[in-house]
């Protein structure tokens, strides 16, 4: 029986339909996905509710993204799984964890910045590999009973040099919107908090895919130039089930040489029907746009694939998609 605060959180989360008043259950005919901000996620799978990554847009902004770390742990996640250690995506791991008694699922690493955000405390935390595991390692667990995870070891975006010729990607280059800086103005918190966990250390990345029954659902929250650097993964990502939803980073440093390539890589590899980019948003609005920048140009790189190929877009828009129950629901196949 889930307190108060857990069921509020949830219904505002998943939405009132999705979450039993009384007892906080979630539905576990349905797979609910909630995004707040950046590349995390709040998810609902057969019942079982985990976070995909940790961290609460702030430190140039204040409440651009309407929800509150204290917020995210009243969902009583049973875990948090970290793609990477960096601050836009693990730097609510700790407090979060803490608060919930979710295990952190990370490598050697992100468990260890995870604890190092709570004083040391200690905090249950699945380790899966570290750093100097290699690119294309694999991980295979169970969450819960009927829920597998598969975890991929994989590469953090870079920049390469420009791939020349006639399909070459168009370079994607946003402005920059300073605009939400003077809309949602930082105060001292969110200042503090950016400049605490600036400097984190990326400690690995992680792709991670979700099944239930045939449903399956893959995660990550970098796309890294793995054509030039690491191709084996690929052939990795190929030996998976078909993801029936992909919510997958389309934001990176290779944009600006070779465009999308990248997230469409993964793409191609992971076979989704549904494909949500992340990691799109004005999360950091000295270096970042609004998510509208990136439509035309996925479109353009989703075009390059072979038609019966390519994936329905669910694209999601800062800030009306933030907290928006309803916007990614779907149906799980009945066994």
């Amino acid at each position: 029986m889930a307190g108060s605060e857990t069921i509020a959180a949830r219904r505002r989360f998943f939405g009132d339909d999705a979450v039993d008043p009384v007892s906080g259950a979630v539905r576990a005919d349905r797979v609910l996905v909630s995004w707040f901000g950046c590349a995390s996620f709040a998810v609902a799978l057969g019942g079982v509710v985990f976070l995909l990554d940790a961290w609460v847009p702030r430190g140039l902004t204040a409440g651009y993204v309407p929800t509150t770390p204290d917020e995210v742990a009243a969902l009583d996640p049973a875990a948090i799984f970290i793609g990477h250690g960096h601050f836009d995506h693990a730097a609510d791991a700790g407090a979060i964890a803490l608060a919930s008694g979710a295990v952190v699922h990370g490598t050697a690493e992100h468990c260890a910045t995870a604890r190092k955000q709570v004083g040391g405390a200690e905090l249950a935390c699945h380790e899966l590999g570290s750093a100097a595991s290699a690119p294309g390692d694999r991980y295979d667990f169970d969450l819960a009973p009927g829920l597998s995870v598969t975890a991929v070891r994989h590469l953090h975006s870079s920049r390469t040099p420009r791939h020349e010729g006639a399909d070459a990607s168009t370079p994607v280059r946003p402005k920059p919107c300073l605009c939400d800086i003077r809309a949602y103005p930082p105060g001292r918190s969110e200042a503090g908090h950016l400049a605490r966990n600036l400097l984190a250390p990326e400690g690995g990345v992680l792709l991670y895919q979700f099944r239930v029954g045939d449903f399956t659902l893959t995660w990550h929250d970098s796309s890294g130039p793995l054509l030039d650097k690491a191709p084996h993964v690929l052939d990795v990502l190929r030996t998976l089930p078909a993801s029936d939803v992909h919510i997958g980073a389309v934001q990176g440093y290779n944009q600006f040489t070779n465009g999308l390539r990248d997230p469409r890589s993964y793409i191609e590899a992971l076979r989704p029907k549904v494909f949500v980019p992340n990691h799109h948003d004005n999360w950091l609005p000295l270096i970042t746009a609004r998510g509208e920048a990136f439509v035309s140009p996925l479109q353009a790189e989703l075009a390059r694939m072979p038609e019966g190929t390519r994936p329905e877009v669910r694209m999601l828009l800062d800030r009306d998609d933030y907290l928006a129950p309803g916007r990614l629901v779907f149906d799980l196949p009945a066994s």
